[in-house]
Formats: structure tokens, sequence, C-alpha cells
């Protein structure tokens, strides 16, 4: 079936998410498909940064930790997102980088599995998740070794001396999507504990860690959940390891009764224990409007037109584009996240000539051409147009410009 724009047109007439596109600030000269990688900034964010630092900051100073809210922040925030994955408001807080949290709950995994030294990832998970298990590893002296194994051998790969399964659930680059169920059943079953990182999934997937078994989650709050360049990232620890698990980094937010100002550390009760540091209030404020428009949304219907899109975008660069690129991401919906990714061996000026258009997506090497698909923002027709400009650049060869060829520091 040939798909003509008039059909993607009836397509948004008829989204029930299309509403939400409105509350979103989006220039009106781009098209925008990497939201993966970086959300828009929600309208309602912008009120509020205003109301943090004028009022909140600018009036309030330092009374605004209790009057304003800001020390329950990470909790409020955290609370929030839990109904995003699957989990309880008491499973969830909001503290740190990604990658701090993954090197916390890895580290408290190994502390809850003594005589087992063994962590198991995949090869080209993302860079952060193996640098920090590499480092944990190092810091603990050799006591800890970290393995991968390619996604079809990882049940073999599932021994009794490991100790944690660290994976990513949405692939960075290729957009594929582990079984979470089925692989957490399975490390359960030799006695090992998982870990997610739901960075590519949390606010595109309808993700469910409760239902699936998860022990540990983490993920950032700067791509689906649109709260800004650099924002904080979340972290999940499943109720019945809260007793028990201990991080770390154990920073005086993480005290129980910080306070006190006591000199020797005591753990707080439950999921506080895995703060760290003072909250970034003013991030946090913009996190939580990004993360209220998500939670006002149905996940079954963002992950139905998730699929839909990425579906219509990998069907128009088969009909515009012919045989042009090759197919990174699975083409099946039910085993890709919310994005797909295309390659070519100039990869990486076809992109720049793409944005030069003001279509945006991104890079990632070798050869790897990103497109985010975003369900609360982005049209139907917004593939059509993305991909036509794609195969007209194909056509004329535009890309080949010298000003698309030199690298910049981000891809």
């Amino acid at each position: 079936m040939t798909i003509t724009r008039a059909m993607l047109e009836t397509l948004d007439r008829d989204d029930p998410l299309a509403p939400f596109r409105d509350e979103f600030d989006l220039p009106p000269d781009v098209l925008y498909l990497d939201g993966n990688s970086l959300g828009v900034l929600p309208k309602a964010a912008k009120a509020r940064m205003t109301r943090a630092v004028e009022q909140e900051w600018g009036r309030g100073l330092i009374r605004s930790w209790n009057d304003a809210g800001w020390i329950d922040l990470p909790s409020r925030v955290g609370g929030a997102i839990a109904g995003l994955i699957g989990a309880a408001p008491d499973e969830v807080i909001v503290a740190d980088s990604t990658s701090v949290n993954i090197f916390k709950l890895a580290a408290a995994a190994l502390r809850l599995q003594p005589g087992r030294r063994i962590i198991l990832s995949e090869p080209g998970n993302f860079p952060t998740d193996l640098y920090m298990l590499q480092g944990l590893a190092e810091f603990l002296g050799g006591a800890v070794e970290v393995r991968t194994a390619a996604p079809a051998d990882i049940p073999a790969a599932l021994t009794d001396d490991v100790a944690l399964l660290l994976l990513t659930q949405v692939h960075y680059k290729t957009g594929r999507m582990h079984d979470m169920a089925d692989l957490t059943a399975r490390a359960h079953a030799v006695g090992a504990l998982t870990l997610w990182d739901l960075s590519h999934s949390a606010g595109a997937l309808d993700v469910d860690l409760n239902a699936a078994g998860a022990d540990f989650a983490v993920g950032c709050g700067y791509k689906y959940l649109n709260g800004g360049p650099g924002a904080p990232a979340f972290l999940f620890v499943a109720r019945r390891h809260q007793g028990a698990a201990t991080q770390p980094l154990s920073g005086w937010m993480g005290h129980a009764a910080p306070f006190d100002f006591d000199d020797r550390y005591r753990p707080a009760d439950g999921i506080r224990r895995h703060l760290c540091g003072t909250p970034p209030v003013l991030a946090l404020s913009v996190l939580e409007e990004g993360v209220a428009i998500m939670a006002r949304a149905d996940m079954g219907r963002i992950r139905e037109k998730s699929c839909r899109l990425g579906d219509l975008f990998i069907a128009l660069v088969e009909q515009m584009c012919g045989d042009s690129f090759g197919f990174i991401s699975p083409r099946e919906a039910d085993r890709r996240g919310s994005h797909v990714s295309l390659s070519h061996s100039d990869g990486y000026a076809i992109m720049q000539a793409l944005i030069a258009r003001g279509v945006i997506g991104d890079f990632r090497a070798p050869d790897a051409l990103r497109f985010g698909f975003t369900p609360l923002y982005l049209r139907h027709v917004d593939l059509w147009d993305a991909v036509a400009h794609l195969a007209d650049i194909m056509r004329t060869g535009e890309y080949r410009q010298d000003r698309f060829q030199t690298k910049a520091a981000v891809t």
C-alpha cells in the first residue's frame, strides 16, 4: 500500500493524544525527531522556573525548603514517575544522574549477594552503564568481574556465580527492546538480581517493573520525561529490598535524620536512603512539570502511537528512499522501543544536511542515524515531511557538501 500525506493527516485528526502537542514550546520551523535524546520544553516549565527563581528563591529564600516544599521534591517527583513505570510511589526517588545511580544500585546489589562476583551485561550497552560497572569493579580491587554476553546468549550466561544482570530495556542505538519479565525471571531462577536502565523507555513504553519482578532500575529525566538538559535522574528499589539494600554514597540527605547533624551515618528507612547530596531544586521543579504532563496521558495510547509512528517511518523510508539505507532497528514494533535507526556509511553528513533543513534527529557512531518518536507532540504528517527531506537529500547528494563533513563535539 502506498502511503499518502492525506492518510497521515487523517490519523492526526483522529489522534486522541493530539491536544498534548499544544503543551510544548515547539519551534515552528523544526521537525523534531530527537526527543529520545532531549525532550522538548513544556510550556508549563517556563512558568514554573520563573516562579521557582523569582518567588521561591528570590522572595522565599531559605524558607522555601519548608514553605515551598523543596525538601519533598525528590520523593514527590519520584512518586509521579512511579506511576509511569509500574512502581509504587515509595519505590522511586529522584536523585543524582543515571551514571551515579547505576554505581549506587550496582554496589547495593552486590552487597545483597555475598559470594557472587559477576555482573553481567551486553556488549554495546550504553557506555555509561558499562563504564560505571568497570569503575566499580576496579574500585573493589578485582573482587568483582564485569562480563558481557550478546542478547541471544544472555540466558546461557546467567550462571550461579552471577550477582547482577544489568541491561538497558531499550538499546540506545538499535532501539531493540529486551523482554524484561522473561530475563528477570531467568536471572532470579539462578539467584541473580536485576538492574534495568529505563532511560530510553520511561515515558515512551508501558513499563511495569513490579509485574516483571524487577529488583532495581534507573532512568534519566531529560528524554521522554521532558525535564530539560541535564535533568536529574530517578532510581527504583523494589520494596522487598529496601530494608537490606544500602548504597555506598552515604550523603547527608540519605541520613535517617539529616538535620540532627550526627557524626555517624545512619541510613534512612525506605527509598530515601538512596539520596545523597542536596537536591537540585530548580532542575527538579522543571522535571516535575514534564512528568506531570506524562502522568495525564494514557501510557497504552502512547505506546500504541509510538509503534504506529515507527512502523510508518520505516514504510515511508522504503517508499521514498528505496534501498538507500539499512535498518538497524527491528521492524517488528513489539521488539522495538520508540526510535528507529538507519545505517549509512555517510550517516553523519546526511544527518547534518537534515538538521540544516530543520529536520532534527541525531547520529551515533559508526553509521547510525537515529529518529525518535515522541507521541505527545510528534504528528503523523511530520514523518512524511521529514522523510521527504531525507529522500531529496539522497537524490541530490546534498550531504556531500563540505559543510556537512566536519564532526562537531556532540553528534
